[in-house]
């Protein structure tokens, strides 16, 4: 009889066979999810959808994203292994955790004290080190450790993340949602020696809007 680590395992491979059927074909991404147990990250009453294809909400009206979007971002973002990445938004730590898999170190931005501290927690708990976190405005990015190669903004602005944008170094990669709710897009700039940005289409997505400020909480 298979116990909860194999059926994890038969999950989890059902998954990513899913996710390379919908056009997440790097190894490297793939892999990276594959090795990173969702299950951890999601809410004790949503365990037995830990492995589905969906979004599943946590905290603070936050959510865990779809696994196709983040395998869609990760993969469009193409880290390597020198990269220092941004991440704007760490939520539960799920894309955070995943990004560890392929940067060299991850800077990650949460504005909620509460989710940060329970990311931190889960991190810590799959004895992840590569990953510097910080409470605060994730729109104002991380001016002290900039530049970076690449960034990722897991909430939707409502316009071109400009202070995030200047915080590329050249050739760099930013992937986010941009636009209000119910109308958004995901974007992928690429830095070009000019200071000009190029950039690209990825289709619509729906994602919780990136607000100003740090949250008051309780």
């Amino acid at each position: 009889m298979a116990g909860p680590e194999d059926i994890n395992r038969q999950r989890a491979a059902r998954l990513i066979l899913g996710l390379r059927r919908q056009g997440v074909t790097d190894p490297r991404v793939l892999a990276a999810m594959e090795s990173i147990d969702r299950s951890v990250f999601v809410h004790p009453q949503f365990l037995d959808q830990a492995w589905d294809d969906a979004a599943l909400p946590i905290d603070c009206a936050q959510t865990i994203s779809q696994p196709y979007i983040v395998g869609l971002m990760t993969q469009a973002l193409d880290v390597q292994p020198r990269h220092r990445v941004l991440e704007i938004g760490t939520g539960s730590g799920y894309q955070c955790a995943i990004l560890s898999r392929l940067a060299r170190y991850v800077y990650t931005v949460e504005r909620y004290r509460s989710l940060l501290n329970e990311a931190e927690a889960r991190l810590k708990a799959l004895d992840i080190q590569n990953v510097i976190t910080r409470h605060g405005d994730g729109g104002e990015g991380w001016p002290e450790q900039a530049p970076f190669d690449r960034i990722m903004v897991t909430a939707a602005s409502p316009h071109e993340p400009h202070a995030l944008l200047e915080q590329l170094k050249p050739g760099g990669v930013l992937v986010a949602p941009v636009g209000r709710t119910g109308v958004q897009v995901l974007h992928r700039y690429t830095a070009q020696p000019d200071g000009s940005f190029k950039r690209e289409s990825l289709g619509e997505v729906r994602f919780v809007p990136l607000v100003e400020g740090v949250a008051k909480e309780g």
